[in-house]
């Protein structure tokens, strides 16, 4: 099996996913913070549940970083 970067795979489509994924991860976020839902997600092997309130204080602070 090769371990080299995925951004430099032969497929343009296996190129494109890790961006592809990005954006879905970002509008999963919006989504739940829209619905007032949590993520779920692991960490470290760990199942984390991310609350809305989390995801709007970390958007929030993201948002003045970025201004």
């Amino acid at each position: 099996m090769s371990t080299r970067p995925i951004s430099e795979a032969r497929d343009p489509d296996l190129r494109a996913s890790v961006a592809a994924m990005n954006r879905a991860a970002e509008l999963a976020r919006e989504i739940a913070i829209q619905t007032d839902t949590s993520l779920v997600v692991v960490i470290d092997g760990q199942i984390v549940r991310i609350p809305a309130k989390e995801l709007r204080e970390a958007a929030a602070k993201n948002k003045k970083t970025s201004t």
